[in-house]
């Protein structure tokens, strides 16, 4: 029986795991609006700056959305031009940055 949603397993495993690394880059991005870019957990050992972890982060999503581009669930075109006239269009609205 097909599920409702009409996704493959293999569809449904690429979503989740792009879903799990939007997750974990916000969390990054909330401790560094909370406690700065230079901050780490106090119990790391390697003191990995939160500068470092949204670096990371922003890799596997980075290739989570590539694992779903190489399948064709969706178009790396569309990503790709997506990217650049997200780029362009936010200009007009940021008020501190020199892009």
């Amino acid at each position: 029986m097909d599920h409702f949603n009409r996704l493959t397993p293999a569809e449904a495993e690429r979503l989740a795991l792009l879903l799990e690394e939007l997750g974990e880059a916000q969390q990054i991005i909330g401790k560094i609006l909370r406690h700065g870019y230079e901050s780490y957990h106090p119990d790391d050992p390697e003191k990995t700056t939160n500068r470092t972890l949204l670096a990371q982060e922003i890799g596997h999503v980075w290739a989570a959305s590539q694992m779903l581009v190489i399948p064709q669930d969706i178009s790396g075109m569309i990503l790709e031009w997506s990217r650049g006239e997200k780029h362009e269009k936010v200009k007009r609205w940021m008020h501190h940055q020199a892009i």
